[in-house]
């Protein structure tokens, strides 16, 4: 299995989580993503090669500024709950309101 790991900006909630998550589930070849809200960390891994710029691009779209994380951080579990009060979605931004 390949794996690419990302650093995402902007996330800060369950929601937040779960848009990228989709946002990487829609690509083609992509059968597992892992998401670290603490950390920003994101592990995407996939049966075939995907490009990395392909993903980067696609959390672009969804809001979410990314790029090739340059260290690995072991992913712990997916934290649910809110944003602790960030409101309205801006790039790079909270999702929720």
């Amino acid at each position: 299995m390949n794996t690419i790991d990302l650093e995402v900006q902007g996330m800060s909630c369950g929601s937040c989580v779960k848009h990228v998550t989709q946002a990487l589930q829609s690509l083609s070849g992509v059968q597992q993503v892992d998401v670290d809200l603490k950390s920003g960390h994101v592990q995407v891994s996939g049966a075939v090669s995907f490009d990395a710029q392909t993903l980067i691009s696609a959390l672009d779209a969804a809001g979410y500024p990314a790029k090739l994380s340059t260290s690995v951080v072991p992913l712990v579990d997916k934290p649910s709950g809110g944003c602790g009060g960030n409101t309205g979605k801006a790039k790079g931004g909270c999702c929720c309101g």
